[in-house]
């Protein structure tokens, strides 16, 4: 059984999408997100600055745009028979998969995007990757700090991001490295992901999830706060509204896609993240690259 999963922020590239472009539906659908956005998108993401395509308000769309254009593209090629997504992969899934709209999905997009700018404006927070540590050392020292700062990424057994207020994070990477962590790194993000610190952000999009049409997916879908196969479109409204405060459980979708029968693994859209994490937690399993 196939998979498809599709790739999250950090993901992006300068050149991205640009060999999609000479495809006739591609560039209607590249001119298209263009005239949403405002801007042209679609001449940064080919050839802008790593500066330019790092913004928020840009990234997240030009890494939407890629895997959804490029699932498109394949056509009759596109055969799930389930998806999931990283985080922000969750709404390429979804239009993919044929229960968002590409306009509709390209809008929420943009709606995340800057209401999780307008979030992290908000309070100073950040997050960082623990290696090397079971995933309840992490969460259990993680509950014992009197700040902010939570489970936020499960990407991989012995590779979990956390996330909170500066002092929460500073304190819990004081601790886990006394505790065996082999790394306790700081990421360069804007704000706290998938944390409490995002609750500004959730209720302003929460109106707009609400207000847009979701129909039932070609296939399941395996989302990032509650990954069980699922088809229902009220639950995935619910899901999206919860992600944006609630962890993204990829090693556990994963295991989950492995037990209801994925044999092969295609990501669609920029890079091999995804398929790097598949394979810690199932060395045996096929992954590859979509490509037209």
């Amino acid at each position: 059984m196939k998979a498809y999963i599709f790739p999250g922020q950090g993901a992006q590239f300068v050149g991205m999408g640009k060999d999609l472009y000479e495809n006739p539906l591609a560039k209607e659908l590249f001119e298209k997100a263009n005239e949403i956005i405002g801007f042209r998108i679609s001449d940064i993401m080919f050839s802008g600055t790593d500066e330019e395509l790092k913004q928020t308000n840009v990234t997240q769309p030009a890494i939407f745009l890629h895997s959804v254009i490029l699932a498109k593209v394949l056509g009759n090629d596109f055969k799930p028979n389930m998806v999931a997504g990283h985080s922000l992969g969750e709404f390429s899934a979804l239009v993919a998969a044929g229960a968002l709209s590409f306009e509709d999905g390209l809008k929420l997009v943009i709606a995340r995007a800057n209401a999780m700018q307008k979030a992290c404006e908000l309070q100073p927070s950040t997050m960082a990757a623990i290696l090397g540590l079971a995933d309840e050392v992490v969460e259990k020292i993680c509950a014992e700090i009197d700040e902010v700062v939570v489970a936020a990424n499960y990407n991989c057994p012995g590779q979990l991001v956390i996330s909170g207020s500066i002092a929460g994070i500073d304190l819990a990477c004081e601790q886990l490295t006394a505790a065996g962590a082999k790394r306790a790194l700081k990421l360069n993000v804007g704000g706290a992901f998938h944390s409490p610190l995002m609750e500004p952000a959730r209720i302003e999009l929460q109106q707009a999830i609400e207000a847009t049409e979701i129909k039932a997916p070609i296939c399941p879908i395996y989302q990032n706060v509650n990954p069980v196969a699922n088809t229902n479109p009220e639950i995935i409204k619910a899901n999206l509204i919860t992600q944006l405060t609630g962890a993204v459980k990829w090693t556990q979708t994963v295991v989950q896609l492995l037990a209801d029968g994925a044999t092969d693994f295609v990501e669609v859209g920029p890079g091999n993240v995804l398929q790097g994490l598949v394979k810690k937690v199932n060395r045996e399993v096929t992954t590859s690259s979509a490509t037209v």
